[in-house]
């Protein structure tokens, strides 16, 4: 079960948002993920709760933050809930979408593996794929519809002292701007992305 501390930062200047301490493996379900992301001075920004099927699909995400909570999750595409702390407010949403996305590096990790499922890890990987998203904001957990374009670039095996260890890079297009950046995945571990940086791991990635 690896668990570690990703810093993170603004990608476009790089100014520190905090860090974010996470918790990944294997599961009855498929795979699971939970991550406390906070400030620079400590003060909780996120906390992130996924668990994905043997396929990659979201059975279900929580997240928390700025006193918000949404739960969702794969049903007749993706369907959500959003409240307050409080629970006197509540939006519901429902969208024609594959998976959510947001600030957690837990959501590029969910991403490969749907774009990729059921496949032997040494079988040649698809060149590329188009993926609809539901993105969340942080702090009012606000959401918004977008497609993105991810081509996996290859991959490369380096020796460590717990064995070979193979990183996959990916070309992520967003579809809407035109933007487009590498993510570089060890498993399911984020070695590197756009305001992304791993910090401390205790084991090695799950494959």
């Amino acid at each position: 079960m690896p668990q570690g501390r990703y810093s993170i930062s603004d990608p476009e200047d790089g100014s520190p948002l905090g860090e974010e301490r996470f918790r990944c493996a294997p599961g009855p379900a498929g795979w699971r993920y939970t991550g406390e992301q906070t400030a620079p001075d400590g003060t909780p920004r996120l906390a992130t709760d996924l668990t994905l099927d043997a396929l990659g699909r979201q059975l279900r995400v929580e997240l928390r933050a700025g006193g918000w909570q949404l739960r969702g999750g794969a049903l007749e595409g993706l369907t959500w809930v959003r409240m307050d702390a409080a629970g006197t407010t509540a939006d519901e949403g429902n969208a024609r979408a594959a998976a959510f996305s947001g600030p957690s590096p837990g959501f590029l990790v969910a991403v490969a593996r749907l774009l990729r499922p059921g496949r032997d890890p040494e079988a040649e990987r698809p060149a590329s794929a188009r993926v609809r998203l539901v993105t969340v904001t942080p702090p009012a957990l606000a959401t918004r519809t977008r497609d993105e374009s991810w081509t996996h670039l290859g991959s490369e095996t380096h020796p460590t002292d717990s064995g070979p260890l193979t990183v996959d890079a990916y070309e992520v297009a967003d579809l809407e701007t035109g933007e487009r950046h590498t993510v570089h995945l060890a498993g399911d571990v984020v070695l590197a992305a756009p305001g992304v940086e791993l910090e401390e791991l205790d084991s090695p990635p799950s494959r």
